[in-house]
C-alpha cells in the first residue's frame, strides 16, 4: 500500500483546531457534560433540548415520543427510541446492515495492518485493538467501515448481522472530537480515543464492532452490561460464557448499545467473508437497517 505519497488535506484552521483539542481537558469536559445531560430541572433540560433541536434540525417525527420536551432529561432525548417502522431492517439472509444512522467516514480493506482514517492518514489496526496482535492478524486484509454519528442522528447502535458475543474490551484514551475536520488533522485519532471493542461470532466468522468515544461522550452502554464502568485507566476485558444457555445472542437489527452523545462506530470483518456494496463509500449517508454489504461465502 503506497501511503507515503499521500498528503493530508489539512487547512490552517483545522491545524489550529487540532492544537486546541490537544490541550483541552477531555475527560473533565465530558464528565461535566455527563452531569448536565442528566439534569431533570424542566427549565434547564428544556432549554438545552430546544436549542439542539433547532440548531441541528432534529427530525422528531420518527421518535416514539415526538414531543422533545416530554423527555425527562437531555440524555433521554438524545438516546430516544424510534417507532419500529422508522428503520426497516433489510431482510436478506446474507445482508449486512448499517448498525447506525450516520455518514460513512471511510471504508475499505485493512492493508499491511493499517486502516484509512482520512486522506493521507492511516492508523494501526493493532493499536486500535488495544495492542492485541493476535486479533489484529485475524482481520488483516479484512473489510472495515467507519461511520460517524452527528448530533442530529439516532444514537442507538444495532447489530449488522446475527451474532453471539465473545468478548468486550474497554481501552482508555483521549476524547478528541470525531468530526471530519478533526479526523483530517489529528494523527491516529481512533487509536488514541477511548473505545469499546465488542467481538462477536457470526455466520461470516468473527466480527468486531468498535464504539469510539469522543469529546462530550459522557459514557457508552451495551444491552448486556449497561453503563460500561471499567476499573481505572487500564485496558479491561470481559469474556462471555459460550454455553448455549448462557450466550449473549443478538439478531440482525437488534439494539446492542448506545452512545450518550454522538461518536463513531467501526465495523471489522475478516478477509474474503463479506463485501461492501459499491455505493457504500466515504461521504454516503446511511440509516440503521439498510443494506451496506453482503456475505461472500458460508462459514
Amino acid at each position: 500500500m503506497n501511503t507515503p505519497s499521500l498528503t493530508p488535506d489539512v487547512t490552517p484552521l483545522q491545524k489550529l483546531w487540532a492544537a486546541i483539542m490537544e490541550m483541552l481537558p477531555h475527560h473533565l469536559l465530558s464528565g461535566l457534560m455527563y452531569r448536565v445531560a442528566r439534569i431533570e430541572t424542566p427549565f434547564v433540560k428544556n432549554t438545552i433540548i430546544s436549542q439542539v433541536v433547532k440548531h441541528f434540525d432534529v427530525d422528531m417525527s420518527e421518535a416514539l415520543i415526538k414531543d422533545p420536551l416530554a423527555y425527562k432529561s437531555f440524555n433521554n432525548f438524545f438516546t430516544r427510541k424510534l417507532v419500529t417502522e422508522a428503520r426497516p431492517v433489510s431482510p436478506g439472509e446474507s445482508d449486512i446492515v448499517s448498525p447506525v444512522d450516520g455518514e460513512v467516514s471511510q471504508c475499505g480493506i485493512v492493508e499491511e495492518g493499517l486502516l484509512l482514517q482520512a486522506k493521507g492518514r492511516h492508523y494501526s489496526l493493532e493499536s486500535l485493538l488495544g495492542g492485541d496482535s493476535g486479533t489484529a492478524s485475524t482481520f488483516e486484509n479484512g473489510n472495515f467501515s467507519t461511520i460517524y454519528l452527528s448530533p442530529r442522528d439516532y444514537h442507538r447502535i444495532h447489530m449488522p448481522t446475527d451474532g453471539h458475543l465473545i468478548s468486550m474490551t474497554h481501552v482508555p484514551g483521549r476524547l478528541f472530537s470525531v468530526s471530519q475536520s478533526t479526523t483530517n488533522a489529528v494523527h491516529n485519532l481512533f487509536a488514541r480515543n477511548e473505545r469499546l471493542i465488542c467481538q462477536f461470532e457470526t455466520d461470516n466468522g468473527p466480527m468486531i464492532m468498535i464504539l469510539v468515544g469522543a469529546i462530550f461522550v459522557g459514557s457508552m452502554e451495551t444491552v448486556w452490561s449497561g453503563l460500561v464502568t471499567p476499573a481505572g485507566r487500564r485496558v479491561s476485558r470481559w469474556d462471555y460464557d459460550q454455553r448455549p444457555a448462557k450466550q449473549v445472542f443478538l439478531r440482525k437489527g437488534e439494539e446492542m448499545g448506545r452512545f450518550n452523545m454522538g461518536s463513531t462506530v467501526i465495523l471489522l470483518f475478516p478477509g474474503n467473508r463479506i463485501a461492501w456494496d459499491p455505493e457504500h463509500v466515504a461521504g454516503q449517508q446511511v440509516r440503521m437497517g439498510q443494506r451496506i454489504g453482503g456475505k461472500l461465502v458460508s462459514v
